[in-house]
C-alpha cells in the first residue's frame, strides 16, 4: 500500500479536532432548548466542559474585550435556564462551569497556553455561535479601549521609564511558590489572593494606567531550586520585584539575592527572623506579624485563658528556621511572664515529611503529662501528629501557626473523623473570613467576581492583603515607578486603613505593617469559630 501524498502534521491534526469541536459547541448552543428534555441536561453539562475553558483563558487576557466574553456567558447561562427547570441541576451545571473557568485561567497563568491562542479560540467560539463583534464595534475597540485593556488614564500621561519591570503598560513581578512539595496548596492559595487584587486593580483601569503581572517560578518548597527560580525570575521574565513568595529557608536563600540587586521583597509568606532584622533590610517589607508574635499569642492563650501550668506546655516544630522561629516565640513569652524558659520539650520532624513517630515517643516519656502543644507545622505533618496523639493524651489542645492554612489542616482532620477536629486553634494573620470587616466583604465580592470556582480561605485573603498594600503604594508613586521611590513611599505608611480592624503602618525602622493575631477554634463539624486570644 503506498503512502498517502499527503499526511496531516501533529498540530494540524489538532487544529483540524479543535474547529471540529468550536462547531459542535454552536449546535450544542442552537439544540439546547430544542432537544429532547432527557437529554437537555447532559447538553448543558457537555456545553459547560467546552465553553468554560474558552472563557476562562479569555478573561485571563488583556486583549480580549470583557463585553465579548460576557455575551458568552450571558448566552451560556440562557441555555442552562432553557435545557432544565430543574433550579438544583442548573446550581450543579453552573458549579461546574465555574471549574471549568477556572481551569482555562489556570492554563493562561501557569504558562499551559498563551493569549494569542486563547484569543483565537475565543473569536472562532464567537464565530460559531453567532457573537462576533461588528467591524465597527472592533474598530471602537481599537480606538477606545475598554477599562481592562487601558494603558493610561485620562488624569494622567505615562512617563518613559527606565525601571526594569515596568512598561508603559505593565509592571511585572514575581513570585517564587512551592506548586509541589507539602505545602503547595499555601503556595496556590498565595498566589490566588495576589492575583484577585491586580485582576482588580487591572480591571478600573491598572495603576495610574500599568497593568500589574504576576509571573510565578516553582521551587517545590526545596532552597535547593529557590535561587534557581529567583534567577529565572529576575534575568528571564525581568520582573520589577518579588511578592509573596513562601518559607522561611526558603527566604534565607532569596533575600541575599533580592538585595544585592536592591529589589523590592515584599510580604513574603513566612513569619520567620530572616526576613525582620533590626534595622530592617531596605528592601524587605511584611505585612504579617511573626510566627513569634503568633506561638507568643498561643501560649499566652493557654496560660492564662486555659490556665494550663508551664510544664503541661510542649513545642512541636519542623526541624528548620520556621520551626526555630515559632519556639523562639515560646521562649521569650515564658521569659517576658518570668517563667523558666530551659526545660521547654521541643519535638519535631523533618522538613517535606510527615514522619512523626520520634516526637510522639518523646512525649510519651514525660513524667508530667503533656496537655497543650504548640505547633509551628505544615498541614500534613501536623495532622498526622494530632492523630498519632489523640487517643495518648485526651483533651489535648493543640494551636498551629497562621501558614498552616486553616483550610488545609481542617481538611486533613476532617479526613480522620470528627473527633481529630476538637482542641484545634490556629493562630491567623488576617480577620476570620466568616466575618464583615469591610475587607473581607470585598475579598469575597472579588474572588466571587474572577475566581468564582474558588472558595474564602484565609492565605489567599493574606495574600490579597498583601497586594492591595502594595497597589496603594504603587498608586502614590504618580506616573513615575522605580524602586528606589517606592521604598521611600512605603515607608512613609501611616494609619492605612484598609477595613481589617487594625491600622497598617511602615516607617524606616519598621518593616512590618501588622502585628494583630486572631485565633480560630476548630469545631467537629469541621468549621472554624472565632477564638479570643487574650
Amino acid at each position: 500500500m503506498s503512502k498517502p501524498e499527503f499526511e496531516p502534521s501533529q498540530a494540524l491534526r489538532r487544529y483540524l479536532k479543535w474547529r471540529q469541536a468550536v462547531f459542535s459547541i454552536a449546535v450544542l448552543f442552537a439544540g439546547a432548548a430544542s432537544a429532547d428534555p432527557r437529554d437537555n441536561l447532559a447538553i448543558a453539562q457537555d456545553l459547560a466542559g467546552r465553553v468554560g475553558p474558552i472563557v476562562g483563558s479569555a478573561l485571563a487576557c488583556r486583549n480580549v474585550a470583557g463585553a465579548r466574553v460576557q455575551v458568552i456567558i450571558d448566552k451560556f447561562r440562557t441555555a442552562i435556564g432553557e435545557a432544565s427547570t430543574d433550579e438544583a441541576e442548573q446550581a450543579d451545571v453552573a458549579r461546574a462551569f465555574d471549574r471549568y473557568v477556572a481551569e482555562g485561567r489556570s492554563a493562561v497563568t501557569n504558562g499551559r497556553t498563551d493569549c494569542k491562542t486563547a484569543d483565537r479560540q475565543f473569536s472562532d467560539l464567537e464565530q460559531s455561535v453567532g457573537a462576533s463583534p461588528s467591524p465597527e464595534q472592533r474598530l471602537a475597540n481599537a480606538i477606545t479601549p475598554s477599562a481592562a485593556n487601558a494603558t493610561t488614564t485620562p488624569a494622567q500621561q505615562l512617563l518613559p521609564t527606565n525601571a526594569r519591570g515596568v512598561t508603559d503598560r505593565e509592571i511585572r513581578f514575581g513570585i517564587v511558590l512551592p506548586f509541589s512539595g507539602a505545602p503547595k496548596e499555601a503556595g496556590r492559595h498565595m498566589k490566588l489572593g495576589i492575583d484577585i487584587a491586580f485582576a482588580q486593580a487591572n480591571d478600573a483601569g491598572g495603576v495610574n494606567g500599568r497593568m500589574l503581572k504576576l509571573i510565578a517560578a516553582d521551587d517545590g518548597y526545596e532552597t535547593s531550586r529557590t535561587l534557581e527560580a529567583m534567577s529565572k525570575l529576575w534575568d528571564n521574565d525581568q520582573v520589577f520585584g518579588f511578592i509573596g513568595n513562601l518559607g522561611t529557608p526558603n527566604a534565607a536563600v532569596a533575600i541575599p539575592f533580592a538585595l544585592e540587586r536592591k529589589a523590592l521583597f515584599f510580604a513574603p509568606f513566612t513569619g520567620g527572623g530572616i526576613v525582620r532584622h533590626d534595622p530592617p533590610d531596605r528592601y524587605v517589607f511584611n505585612y504579617r506579624p511573626s510566627y513569634t508574635e503568633e506561638t507568643g499569642a498561643a501560649v499566652r492563650y493557654l496560660l492564662k485563658i486555659r490556665k494550663f501550668r508551664p510544664e503541661q506546655i510542649a513545642v512541636f516544630a519542623q526541624n528548620d528556621a520556621f520551626g526555630d522561629s515559632g519556639f523562639a516565640g515560646v521562649t521569650k513569652t515564658f521569659r517576658a511572664l518570668g517563667l523558666n524558659d530551659g526545660n521547654i520539650l521541643r519535638v519535631g520532624y523533618a522538613r517535606n515529611s510527615i514522619d512523626v513517630d520520634d516526637a510522639v515517643n518523646r512525649l510519651r516519656l514525660q513524667k508530667v503529662p503533656i496537655r497543650a502543644v504548640v505547633m509551628t507545622a505544615t498541614p500534613r505533618a501536623a495532622a498526622r501528629f494530632i492523630e498519632k496523639t489523640r487517643d495518648l493524651f485526651p483533651g489535648m489542645i493543640y494551636t498551629d501557626v497562621s501558614v498552616v492554612g486553616v483550610s488545609d489542616l481542617a481538611e486533613e482532620l476532617n479526613l480522620l473523623g470528627p473527633r481529630f477536629a476538637t482542641g484545634v486553634i490556629v493562630t491567623q494573620t488576617v480577620p476570620p473570613i466568616s466575618g464583615y470587616s469591610s475587607l473581607v466583604l470585598g475579598y469575597k465580592t472579588a474572588l466571587e467576581k474572577y475566581f468564582p470556582a474558588e472558595k474564602p480561605e484565609d492565605i489567599s485573603l493574606e495574600g490579597f492583603v498583601a497586594a492591595t498594600i502594595l497597589i496603594d503604594a504603587i498608586r502614590r508613586c504618580g506616573a513615575e515607578v522605580d524602586t528606589e521611590k517606592l521604598v521611600d513611599i512605603l515607608e512613609n505608611t501611616s494609619n492605612l486603613d484598609l477595613g481589617l480592624g487594625t491600622s497598617l503602618n511602615f516607617n524606616r525602622g519598621e518593616h512590618q505593617a501588622s502585628h494583630k493575631v486572631w485565633g480560630l477554634a476548630l469545631q467537629e463539624t469541621g468549621k472554624y469559630q472565632p477564638v479570643e486570644l487574650e
